[in-house]
């Protein structure tokens, strides 16, 4: 990055932030700010858990609290415990709240349609396709990376979708039974590691790494979710994966993959893995990949590429 961008940022986010009227506490011309009108679209008709509202927006615990109570004494939200766990909170709109909802969801078209108005159709198309294209580049850099345990739910919950898609895909269908799955110890550390992505706190995409004592860094079970797919979330595990397997001192990298998941195929060779001759019994593999490795890759998040299934 350098001092240029930073500063087409910083106006970037001047000229929005001044045109969409969040500088107003009364926005959209109501008696509100856009954090309490931001959680009225966010709660939606069947409510919302506290915590996972915290996580898709980001915001501290103790600034989601003031604007619930805000809301709360204007009769737009009932915030209560859930009935099996009271440490859980739930928050759902009441009928004046919905109302509220309807009401700035109106007045928000009305303000996309003054952005647009003045603009001939050519800039409209533009800028629409610009909004899009910052959309998700931004969503992009929210997703993030940590390592976990290969039986925290989460990772859980990803391999089986991930599963789940295979079977729908692979002309075989797909049995993990049948399949050289790894046990869970040999994606721990010191013999591996699983990465887990979170896009607003939801997983949305995983990987694992095998890092067997005198042998080549294999690459497992790497899939992404649907709904993060074109966000180069593909290519940003590899970069990650590929990173940790040279700090262990790996000079080669392997996966296998299936004749079905082209997306996966030509991200592979796209990254600089090159097709070599069978070095496991994997049922469900058509394809096996090398990459030799010599330093320590970039971590730097590169582009989209988008990828439905993985080795």
């Amino acid at each position: 990055m350098d001092a240029g961008q930073i500063e087409q940022v910083r106006r970037f986010n001047r000229t929005v932030t001044e045109r969409v009227g969040v500088l107003n506490d009364h926005y959209l011309g109501r008696d509100r700010p856009v954090g309490e009108a931001r959680l009225l679209w966010e709660i939606g008709e069947q409510g919302q858990d506290v915590r996972r509202l915290r996580e898709r927006l980001g915001l501290d615990s103790g600034y989601v609290s003031r604007l619930l109570r805000s809301l709360e004494r204007g009769g737009l939200v009932t915030v209560e415990p859930r009935r099996e766990d009271k440490r859980v909170r739930t928050v759902r709109l009441t009928a004046e709240g919905r109302a509220e909802r309807t009401l700035l969801d109106g007045r928000s078209d009305e303000l996309a349609g003054s952005l647009l108005r003045p603009l001939n159709s050519e800039q409209r198309a533009r800028l629409v396709s610009a909004m899009a294209e910052v959309d998700r580049l931004l969503t992009a850099a929210t997703v993030t990376l940590e390592v976990v345990d290969p039986d925290h739910p989460d990772a859980r919950s990803c391999l089986f979708s991930y599963f789940a898609e295979l079977q729908e895909r692979f002309d075989t269908g797909f049995d993990p039974a049948r399949s050289l799955l790894p046990d869970a110890g040999e994606l721990r550390p010191p013999h591996g590691l699983f990465l887990l992505a979170r896009l607003h706190g939801e997983p949305v995409g995983c990987g694992g790494l095998k890092l067997p004592p005198g042998a080549p860094a294999e690459i497992k079970r790497m899939w992404v979710a649907p709904r993060a797919r074109g966000l180069g979330l593909g290519r940003r595990f590899l970069t990650e994966l590929q990173a940790r397997a040279v700090e262990h001192g790996c000079e080669k990298l392997r996966l296998d993959t299936n004749k079905a998941l082209g997306a996966a195929i030509g991200l592979y060779r796209s990254f600089g893995f090159r097709e070599v001759p069978a070095f496991n019994d994997e049922p469900y593999a058509h394809h096996w990949f090398e990459k030799r490795m010599t330093a320590s890759p970039s971590r730097r998040t590169p582009g989209a590429t988008e990828v439905g299934g993985g080795a």
